[in-house]
């Protein structure tokens, strides 16, 4: 038991604030604890988890930062505890959780594995400390666990439906035993298992040292603050944007089997305190694993929420009271057993993404232009080139972001779903991987036109050390770019090829499971240009005359596009053509 003195059961505002704030300042500990601690780098350095507190309840309180694809898992993972172990003598003190489960409890893909530990004070649960990361390995057919033409959801890996871990403070050996038997790399994935243990009981420590000293009536009248606030701030935001019924469709590219593409659609429908998404009508769930559940979506949609009606907020359920969800059971969007759903991303993502093309014309100032979208995923496995060890290179990659009111796209940024995450750093991956990187720049291919233009998307070539390496790379957005806004020209799609060491080119791609490359051979992916915003005749002389020199735009499509003629040495302007001087005096008028 903590020292701290109890100060009484005080609940003037000032009191209520400190405890709050104490609250989200315990779920950025539990983050930090879980990255220096874990194993593997798409833990510590990409940063794919999530970590946070909720009440006894499953309401979400506090969540560190991280993935904006997990906002929302965790408050489902503890609701699915309380609902399978109602029982006050079932859940007890020292018990954690493990639950991956995608199709309920928070679900998302198999390889994010989430943990749950009960909170007591005085023998009362008070609440859960809770998280959720990417494990490098659960086993499956597939190294990394995660695949592009996996056909059912017992392909794809180790399931852990909401069981203990530990109980009452003792470890399931067995439990553990079985995964070290059945993952690839189990040194990884049960180090991350433990850096997940002591995250969570950091949560557990801080809370009851926070009970301890304010007293447990002050920290529950903190609680119900921070989420009546956050509600209060989401309707009060909410009455600010236009009342109306706002519509969008799209395609996702395909499913990695062949199928595709396959359409979807949302309803955004705006009241005075209601934030309605349907996505009803959108395609059945399908054969291969870019299904997601619903959760997913649920997760992608509260991101775009948040952007819209308080992008600082701090994440916790009383901020999303006003957000409703719909689509049908059995849809691309909410998949149900067995469909796979390794590449839920895919679906989830574009959940979202529709959201934001169904408002950003109307919200300018809150919403960009379409994005790269996908995470693009690459999963590259071999032998190392002197020891001859195994490795495994699992990780996201960046690419360009559209176009808004008053600014151009962010270039070489994670999608929205990756949220706060991180490349590899190339020296991480070149002294740990068979692997060199050759490339690593910014794509620029004119795309992307616009008064303010799309951010560029990224190229970085992997050139391959060791014979029998394999890669599975999923680059959705492949086939449909992303869109532009009020007149802005559409991005560009992402793909990949593989360059041999013969000269042979394959390629471009947007999924391939297990290529298998030699020694010579060059992985090149090149992820999209975000779409641009407003008509490229409205974009400044001069800016256009910058983005020549500066390579994302060539002297011709200065011409054809902006209409701005430059000479072709000196990039010096030499005059606007009869359509740009046209559309601007019409503009004038």
């Amino acid at each position: 038991m903590s020292n701290f003195k109890h100060i009484g059961a005080s609940q003037d505002p000032f009191t209520l604030e400190i405890v709050k704030d104490t609250l989200l300042s315990i779920g950025d500990e539990m983050f930090h604890t879980l990255a220096r601690t874990s194993m593997s780098p798409i833990i510590y350095e990409v940063l794919d988890f999530a970590c946070g507190l909720t009440d006894n309840k499953g309401q979400l309180l506090t969540q560190g930062n991280g993935v904006a694809g997990f906002i929302g898992t965790l408050s489902y993972m503890v609701r699915e505890v309380v609902a399978k172990y109602n029982s006050k003598d079932r859940i007890r003190p020292g018990d954690i959780f493990i639950i991956n489960d995608p199709y309920g409890g928070g679900g998302t893909h198999l390889s994010d594995v989430g943990l749950v530990m009960p909170i007591f004070y005085n023998d009362e649960l008070l609440g859960f400390s809770a998280n959720k990361a990417h494990w490098t390995e659960v086993g499956g057919k597939d190294p990394g666990s995660f695949t592009n033409d996996s056909t059912d959801i017992y392909q794809e890996g180790l399931q852990f439906p909401c069981i203990k871990l530990c109980d009452a403070g003792r470890l399931n050996e067995p439990l553990v035993e079985m995964i070290k038997s059945n993952v690839r790399f189990p040194e990884l994935s049960i180090g991350d298992m433990w850096a997940q243990i002591a995250a969570l009981k950091i949560g557990d420590k801080r809370f009851v040292e926070l009970c301890t000293k304010y007293g447990k009536e002050t920290v529950t009248a903190s609680i119900e603050l921070l989420l009546n606030q956050g509600e209060q701030m989401a309707i009060s935001a909410i009455r600010n944007l236009p009342n109306g019924v706002y519509t969008a469709n799209n395609f996702i590219d395909g499913d990695g089997l062949g199928n595709g593409p396959f359409g979807i659609q949302v309803k955004v429908t705006i009241t005075d305190d209601r934030f309605i998404c349907d996505f009803r009508g959108s395609h059945p769930q399908v054969p291969g694993p870019v299904n997601g559940s619903y959760t997913t979506l649920v997760t992608d949609v509260r991101t775009v929420f948040l952007a819209i009606t308080n992008p600082s907020q701090d994440a916790n359920d009383g901020v999303f009271r006003p957000l409703e969800v719909l689509t049908d059971k059995g849809s691309i969007f909410s998949a149900e057993r067995p469909a796979p759903v390794s590449n839920y991303w895919e679906s989830g993502s574009s959940g979202g993404d529709l959201v934001c093309q169904a408002l950003a014309s109307i919200l300018p100032d809150r919403l960009s232009a379409g994005h790269f979208l996908s995470v693009c995923s690459v999963t590259l496995s071999g032998q190392q080139p002197e020891s001859g060890e195994p490795f495994l290179i699992v990780e996201p990659s960046v690419g360009g972001w559209g176009a808004g009111h008053g600014q151009d796209g962010a270039r070489g940024q994670f999608c929205i779903g990756d949220g706060e995450t991180y490349n590899i750093p190339v020296e991480i991956a070149e002294s740990r991987y068979g692997i060199m990187i050759d490339e690593y720049k910014l794509r620029c291919d004119g795309k992307g036109a616009g008064e303010f233009i799309g951010g560029s998307g990224v190229v970085r070539s992997y050139r391959v050390l060791t014979d029998n390496q394999t890669a599975t790379v999923t680059y959705g957005r492949h086939l449909y770019a992303p869109w532009g806004v009020d007149g802005g020209e559409e991005g560009s799609t992402n793909e990949f090829s593989i360059h041999k060491s013969n000269g042979e080119v394959d390629g471009p791609y947007g999924m391939y499971a297990r290529y298998v490359l030699n020694q010579g051979d060059v992985l090149e992916l090149v992820t999209g240009t975000g779409g641009g915003y407003g008509n490229p005749f409205n974009r400044p002389v001069n800016k256009v005359r910058q983005d020549v020199k500066n390579g994302y735009y060539s002297i011709q499509d200065a011409e054809q596009k902006y209409g701005v003629i430059l000479d072709g040495e000196m990039c010096e302007v030499i005059g606007e053509t009869q359509a740009r001087v046209g559309f601007l005096e019409g503009e004038r008028v």
